[in-house]
């Protein structure tokens, strides 16, 4: 019985030269010492290795396959981790009695995501921000547009408070991949702007904020 020939299988061999991996002997530096009110985090979700094409997959689909086909993948961008590794995570220790755990959640990995904020000490509340990407990826059902900021609670609600009106729709062009909108962390501030808070894997750093992952130096909090 012949079976059609997997893009996976044409291209694997380029995906695994293009694949970035964490060249550091620990999974992660140390979290710092410090109890945070509000963390924000974008976790590196792991695929498996999957990959999207400009069209179904199979060869029969793609034609000649000698032409260089669209492809993307999270892992040529950087290390991705899987969700009982980050659980392991000990982001509880970072936590204040009452603190807020802001996560954002691809659509398929919306249960583990609600899991990975069980495991790290928090109760799932809500989604706090919906992004428009104001552009699609394909998808197997529909076309993924959207992605979803969750928000977790331990104990109670940090205050004092400062805005109660941010809007949960945040519409923002796409830039770099898993490139998150600023508009997102400066709600937050404005949220939250007296309480001490960090972001996890982040990649750059903002005015009042501690910062913490592969690309940035720990605890900059000014």
């Amino acid at each position: 019985m012949n079976r059609k020939k997997s893009i996976y299988s044409v291209y694997k061999e380029d995906a695994e030269k293009r694949k970035v991996e964490n060249q550091l002997p620990e999974f992660y530096p140390n979290l710092p010492k410090k109890k945070f009110d509000v963390i924000y985090a974008d976790p590196p979700w792991d695929y498996n290795g999957k990959m999207q094409f400009d069209r179904s997959g199979l060869t029969a689909e793609n034609g000649d396959l000698t032409k260089n086909v669209f492809i993307s993948s999270a892992i040529f961008k950087y290390p991705t981790v899987k969700t009982k590794e980050l659980a392991k995570m000990p982001v509880s220790e970072i936590a204040a009695d009452d603190c807020l755990l802001f996560m954002w959640a691809t659509s398929p990995h919306l249960e583990q995501a609600i899991t990975l904020g069980n495991s790290w000490g928090f109760d799932y509340k809500t989604v706090a921000f919906v992004w428009d990407k104001m552009s699609h990826n394909p998808g197997q059902y529909t076309l993924s547009g959207t992605e979803l900021c969750l928000v977790f609670k331990r104990g109670r609600i940090p205050k004092p408070r400062g805005t109660r009106n941010e809007r949960q729709l945040i519409r923002s062009p796409r830039r770099e991949h898993s490139q998150k909108p600023d508009e997102v962390i400066q709600a937050i501030t404005r949220m939250f702007p007296s309480q001490s808070k960090i972001e996890l894997f982040a990649r750059r750093s903002y005015k009042g904020w501690s910062t913490w992952g592969l690309d940035m130096v720990i605890d900059s909090y000014k």
